[in-house]
């Protein structure tokens, strides 16, 4: 069983590319996916479902983990709530996790954000495609702009947001969010009052316009109410415009 993701810290030290792991029960799939991913610079390792992939980070922590929902022995979903426990229960940080999900499992998709899933991508799918989406997700994980590492918490109400430690406190308690929680908190309480679709937050907050689903917004800003506001059906900080998107408000 992982332990906090192994935390081998002679690989930490010694890896300079960055590590993704494929984890997949098709040998095909996981076969053309390593290519991919090799061919663009990556370290990769492979899992054939979730019991090995615990396995493999034993002895390799990844960067960002592509993971498929449906696998014999321990699935996407269950593997996917076990890395957000360790994370939230050691205070080791969220790997990035990018969902492989087939056509019709529309409630398995917006399950798997809602676990803590980053991004998901739709079986049968362009290597080219998966690729691209690696890239986003991993610069967004890991890249701090300038104007966060600059700007100093930002306080609202009984809200708490520190870019410079990515830390967030609701009514003096800390609130454990994923990567793309805390970017998307963080760009929305940038722009108070201003109201942005579902398609520019995919732009502004994931990378891209193209690729993305509405519905990964829809869960992001709903797993966001559940941590932050008090009553998550009737939000003080995050608002709906209804017929138009989101705003986040200043004046809780």
């Amino acid at each position: 069983m992982l332990k906090t993701y192994g935390l081998i810290e002679a690989d930490e030290v010694m890896a300079k590319k960055q590590r993704i792991l494929v984890v997949d029960d098709e040998p095909n799939i996981r076969e053309v996916v390593e290519l991919y991913l090799k061919r663009e610079g990556f370290a990769v390792d492979v899992a054939a479902d979730g019991e090995a992939a615990l396995e493999t980070m034993e002895r390799h922590l990844p960067d960002l983990i592509v993971l498929d929902l449906m696998m014999p022995k321990l699935g996407g979903l269950e593997l996917t709530r076990i890395l957000r426990d360790v994370a939230h229960t050691s205070g080791v940080g969220d790997i990035p996790i990018i969902m492989l999900t087939a056509k019709g499992e529309e409630d398995d998709k917006i399950y798997g954000l809602e676990t803590g899933a980053d991004d998901y991508i739709t079986k049968p799918f362009s290597p080219r495609e998966l690729v691209t989406r690696v890239k986003v997700v991993l610069r967004r994980a890991g890249d701090k702009s300038a104007d966060e590492e600059k700007a100093g918490p930002l306080q609202t109400g009984k809200l708490v947001i520190d870019p410079a430690a990515r830390s967030v406190t609701a009514r003096e308690n800390p609130v454990t969010l994923t990567v793309k929680e805390f970017d998307l908190l963080w760009f929305l309480a940038n722009n108070p009052a201003q109201v942005f679709t579902r398609d520019q937050l995919l732009d502004k907050v994931w990378g891209y316009n193209f690729y993305g689903d509405a519905s990964t917004v829809t869960v992001h800003v709903r797993r966001l109410r559940e941590k932050i506001e008090a009553n998550p059906t009737r939000p003080a900080y995050i608002l709906t415009v209804w017929g138009v998107g989101y705003k986040f408000t200043d004046q809780a």
